[in-house]
């Protein structure tokens, strides 16, 4: 996923607690569908970032060596600005983009 295209807010606001429970008709249930994106977005953007960073691997043992890498360091800093994972599955649930079922209420 392209997470710079995403539109979710990259600092912290409130969020109305009667739209998230609209679709599951409960609050909790919302936040553990939310969290669970959240989990999955954040292994996404982890397993990115270590395969960019990997690229910048030094695999010598000499500690005295210490290289500053300005490509890596630009790489972290926008892995940095970007909304946290749990924004933008809140974003993409209220957005109605997030596919989720109760196996409970299915049955």
């Amino acid at each position: 996923m392209d997470y710079k295209k995403t539109n979710a807010p990259g600092t912290t606001i409130t969020w109305n607690t009667q739209k998230l429970s609209e679709d599951t008709g409960n609050v909790y249930e919302s936040v553990n569908v939310i969290a669970k994106r959240a989990n999955q977005i954040s292994v996404e953007m982890k397993e990115e970032l270590n395969k960019k960073l990997q690229e910048f691997a030094s695999y010598t043992d000499n500690l005295e060596e210490v290289f500053e890498n300005r490509e890596q360091i630009e790489i972290s800093r926008f892995y940095e600005r970007l909304p946290k994972p749990s924004s933008i599955a809140t974003q993409e649930f209220v957005e109605k983009k997030v596919y989720y079922r109760n196996a409970d209420k299915d049955v």
